[in-house]
């Protein structure tokens, strides 16, 4: 969560374009009608209002690791409490933040990130409370999982002895001063998805939920070790590069077809970072000079997902303000509405709300109203289907009122509950 990201951006910064209009691809625009006060265009019927509550490094919630059971009940109540207040209908609870559980399960420890000490049960079901939560006052509860991701540190001692990473230490690769499970093992890939997939069968999530994390970002001067796997395993691809997307791409199709198995109309989303491609790599991509593309660096290829309708939405994070040269949020929008454009896979735009009033941000981001603006230029795009907005805590604080100004100029109703995977309003109750 450096580098300009919640998660990542590692471009050079170019100045910015100050009075910019909220212009866009006009010819593509679809024009939705006004919400009858005079404000702004009003939002479609089921679209997403999210927010994500963060757990790794405890960004959100909990405040601190040890705290009782009902004071980590209280605080996580109350950010559900907060969603409400701010007409939103969707939480995104990250339960699985590294290779570890919010919800008591067979295959992986609970997380440190609630007692301080990984695999100390904390004497309650977070994930069930969440859930139970979240249904009780309207709002969709989107189980967030991290893929790979095992440690923010290279030592696995340090993990609980029953870590499924200690016993099987050929699965772990170090890198960036994290460990890693390696998505090249097929019993990692199989391992990971019965692991996530143990809270689907157990809970009535509305969504399971990936962020932006495969492979992971890319380290100067380091190189991701799994020469072992490739060998083993790339026989038939034409490079490394190839076969690591492949890797990435079963990941996301087996997992896909096990959510429906297991649990039909669940719905399956995954939050990618805001650029597939850059045009001058690939004149499919955007009009955008990002210093990663998922594609060639993340071996995400997010693009195809949407194409071939194996995820029911995504959520790309769009987290540049409008006019940024780099990766231009008016660039961006069109772009992802031309993809989903006809495939079935909704689309939802990721919102950098934790850089509102942000010293170290571009200046845009110290106007409460930047992203007010975002939700106004997407609102020209029929294919917009909702935004979410990183994180909980700053939906909570608001620091320099930007969420209360969306709030005020485009959520001014209660919002109904989101599509779910047929496209269809979820039935309370």
């Amino acid at each position: 969560m450096g580098r300009l990201t919640r998660r990542g951006f590692a471009a050079t910064t170019a100045a910015m374009l100050s009075g910019l209009a909220l212009a866009g691809d006009a010819a593509a625009a679809a024009h939705r009608p006004r919400d009858g006060h005079g404000g702004a265009p009003a939002a479609a019927a089921g679209a997403l209002r999210g927010v994500w509550l963060a757990t790794v490094a405890n960004r959100d919630w909990p405040s601190r690791p040890g705290l009782t059971a009902a004071q980590q009940r209280a605080e996580l109540i109350a950010h559900i409490d907060t969603a409400v207040a701010r007409r939103l209908n969707a939480v995104i609870f990250q339960v699985r933040p590294t290779a570890d559980a919010m919800w008591p399960s067979p295959y992986e420890p609970w997380s440190a990130y609630l007692t301080g000490t990984q695999g100390r049960n904390p004497g309650w079901d977070p994930l069930g409370t969440a859930v139970r939560a979240a249904h009780a006052r309207g709002l969709e509860l989107h189980a967030w999982f991290n893929p790979y991701r095992v440690a923010g540190h290279t030592d696995p001692t340090r993990l609980a002895p029953s870590h499924p990473a200690r016993r099987h230490p050929e699965w772990v690769v170090r890198y960036g001063g994290k460990l890693y499970y390696n998505p090249g093992l097929p019993e990692v890939r199989r391992f990971v998805q019965d692991a996530m997939l143990d809270a689907v069968r157990k809970y009535p999530v509305d969504a399971v939920h990936f962020d932006d994390y495969f492979y992971p970002y890319p380290v100067a001067g380091e190189v991701f070790n799994d020469d072992a796997a490739y060998a083993r395993y790339g026989r038939g691809f034409p490079n490394r590069a190839a076969w690591r997307r492949d890797n990435i791409n079963r990941l996301v199709l087996e997992t896909s077809t096990r959510i429906k198995a297991i649990r039909p109309g669940t719905q399956f989303g995954i939050s990618p970072f805001g650029v597939w491609r850059n045009a001058s790599t690939d004149p499919l991509g955007s009009a955008t000079r990002a210093g990663v593309q998922t594609y060639d660096d993340l071996y995400a290829d997010t693009r195809r997902w949407v194409r071939q309708h194996w995820i029911d939405y995504i959520c790309p994070q769009l987290y540049w303000n409008i006019g940024f040269q780099a990766a231009d949020y008016a660039t961006l929008v069109p772009w992802w509405a031309r993809v989903v454009r006809g495939t079935g896979t909704r689309l939802y735009v990721g919102e950098a709300l934790y850089k509102a009033g942000d010293p170290a941000q571009p200046a845009a981001w110290r106007n409460p109203a930047e992203l007010s603006r975002h939700l106004t230029f997407a609102s020209r795009y029929a294919e917009v289907r909702g935004h979410a907005f990183f994180s909980a805590r700053e939906v909570r604080a608001d620091p320099i009122g930007a969420m209360a100004r969306v709030v005020a100029d485009h959520y001014r109703r209660p919002a109904p509950p989101p599509l779910n995977a047929k496209g269809e309003l979820r039935a309370e109750g």
